[in-house]
């Protein structure tokens, strides 16, 4: 009895270590130096927030588990290498396809040092354009020869608003196509 007592607790103890000699990795315990453009063990985005503290009102930055999923990817870490040739910024707060627009962003991102090696960025963005109704690999062939016309089509995918006119009153908007 005592053994089987002791065996339960033996059990019990390394299953708490298990956790942390898999090198698990949980966005709330990522330091905020390496929070943005890492994976979870969940295969979850980490993304870098912002809060106030109540004690002294003053913002704090924390690293939080997003709901974005990544696909074939996780517990990953980006590269500094990667954060330099995409030209990214690991003190970028949220996720947002904004950069998109900066036409420097955009041409480190095609660029062949990221494209073609920084598979996690690229994953990110990819999936970000797509929701702007925007196709990555297209944008970047069209960077490459015409990069202010690239700008042009982007901004004029949906990601902004036209202007409304009257007759718009009539319209009924249709749902969008799922990228995939």
């Amino acid at each position: 009895m005592a053994s089987s007592i002791r065996l339960c607790l033996v059990l019990f103890l390394s299953s708490l270590f298990v956790h942390a000699s898999l090198g698990e990795i949980v966005c709330e315990e990522l330091p905020k130096e390496v929070c943005a453009f890492s994976i979870a063990s969940s295969g979850k985005r980490c993304v870098l927030e912002t809060e106030r503290a109540a004690d002294s009102g003053m913002v704090e930055y924390m690293c939080r588990t997003s709901e974005v999923v990544v696909e074939n990817m996780s517990e990953y870490i980006e590269r500094d290498e990667c954060v330099k040739a995409c030209g990214v910024d690991r003190r970028s707060v949220g996720i947002s396809s904004d950069a998109l627009l900066d036409p420097r962003f955009t041409a480190k991102l095609c660029a062949s040092p990221c494209y073609n090696h920084c598979p996690n960025i690229v994953d990110l963005y990819f999936n970000l354009a797509a929701g702007e109704g925007v196709n990555l690999p297209d944008l970047c062939e069209k960077q490459k020869t015409n990069p202010r016309r690239a700008m042009v089509e982007l901004m004029s995918s949906g990601a902004a608003p036209g202007p409304v006119s009257d007759a718009s009153s009539d319209l009924q908007a249709a749902p969008a196509p799922s990228p995939f």
